[in-house]
């Protein structure tokens, strides 16, 4: 049998188990300080409702579950492959709340400000940054359309980078509504947009080229699309460009006090800036998108957006919703190839066989200011040390010679 994981799933070794503890605590511990709440959902969720989301891209990179027993059997005989599967893997965090908050929005209030924690599925291509299962961290804001939610998100969403360390990034924002009117005015279709979106989500990935291809295999007209690529390298900059070239909108006087709000919040720790090449590739986002770029990664750390239809599809009632997610697992690749360790300071308690309940007494006694392990003496004691010091703790007691707490020379 292989020992090996499966490629793109990950094993974690105690240390970097003990970092990704730390760091998901830190993030916790802000969110929960403003005020969200946590809930968990399944990792398992309707095939029809994974499908059916907007998910954009990432609706090809769900993980199917085929149905089972006589109802697998059946559907072979039929030939419906399509109706192989019945369920799949999350592959966002989203599509899950919408659900839960469509089954339990009598127990909740308005506005909801929620957490989520937890793996998601992809069936990506694995490499640098780019698992099959990751950890995302959201909150997201259900039930109120004021533009406050994109501040306190943003605001909340970057303290909770600054609490574990990550300094050098930028949030970038825009509006969809504005991608739209932009869009039309080079003489695409309505209907077209979302799709247009997709493809234009890529223009970092594939290039000019890529996208105009992409865009003349979903039929797009060829002076259309000569039209937006012409277009491209001329694109505004800045708001008042965009309002000088296609006119002023609500949309436009809001992400202007959005960034204004947050910039006062933010106090020069990061900077907020209108991107109109920001799209984000998932179908439901209706209004204002954001990503935070960092100076220490190549490819966004975090993101998300208002998608006000979503909730709908479950609940058949307009519910207006917006989220931020951090990228958990860039940022962790970031901290780990920095060594950051967690600010908390493990002692090993190095016990002999006739001393056990004492020593256990005594790690009792000292773990509100240290984490305890206890260790049964070895005869090459010095061998246990090597290696407690190449675990990074920060201390050791000799029980039987006393509760002196001997700093490892790492410290």
């Amino acid at each position: 049998m292989k020992i090996t994981t499966v490629k793109g799933m990950n094993d974690y070794l105690p240390q970097e188990a003990e970092l990704r503890d730390y760091l998901q605590s830190k993030i916790l511990e802000t969110y929960k300080k403003q005020g969200f709440n946590r809930i968990y959902t399944p990792i398992v969720e309707d095939i029809e409702n994974l499908e059916k989301s907007e998910g954009g891209e990432n609706l090809n990179l769900i993980f199917k579950i085929l149905k089972r027993g006589d109802k697998l059997t059946k559907v072979i005989e039929r030939g419906a492959f399509s109706e192989l599967a019945d369920m799949g893997l999350r592959y966002d965090l989203t599509l899950p709340l919408s659900r839960f908050y469509a089954c339990h929005k009598n127990d909740l209030i308005l506005p909801f400000k929620v957490i989520q924690i937890d793996k998601v599925y992809r069936a990506e291509r694995p490499q640098k940054g780019r698992d099959r299962e990751f950890v995302q961290c959201d909150i997201d804001i259900l039930g109120s359309s004021s533009i406050n939610s994109e501040i306190e998100l943003i605001e909340t969403t970057s303290r909770a980078l600054l609490s574990i360390g990550i300094e050098n990034f930028t949030i970038k924002i825009n509006d969809r509504q504005l991608l739209r009117k932009m869009l039309t005015s080079f003489g695409f279709r309505d209907e077209d947009i979302d799709s247009i979106c997709i493809t234009f989500d890529k223009l970092d990935k594939i290039g000019k080229s890529g996208v105009e291809q992409e865009l003349i295999n979903k039929g797009i007209e060829k002076n259309v699309i000569r039209t937006f690529c012409d277009k491209l390298d001329t694109l505004p900059k800045t708001l008042q460009e965009f309002e000088s070239q296609f006119g002023k909108t609500l949309e436009g006087e809001n992400l202007q006090k959005i960034i204004d709000s947050v910039n006062s919040l933010s106090k020069g720790k990061y900077d907020i800036q209108f991107d109109l090449t920001l799209v984000r590739g998932q179908g439901y986002y209706t209004g204002t998108v954001f990503e935070i770029e960092s100076a220490d990664f190549s490819c966004s750390i975090g993101g998300g957006g208002r998608y006000d239809n979503l909730i709908g599809k479950f609940s058949g009632e307009q519910v207006p919703a917006v989220g931020f997610s951090i990228g958990f697992e860039r940022i962790f690749s970031i901290l780990i190839s920095k060594n950051l360790k967690n600010d908390s300071k493990k002692v090993a308690i190095i016990y002999d066989k006739d001393n056990f309940i004492e020593a256990l007494h005594f790690s009792h006694k000292i773990q509100d200011k240290y984490l305890t392990c206890l260790f049964e003496r070895p005869k090459k004691l010095g061998k246990l040390l090597n290696k407690l010091e190449e675990l990074k703790y920060y201390g050791f007691v000799v029980f039987s010679e006393g509760t002196t707490i001997k700093q490892l020379n790492n410290n």
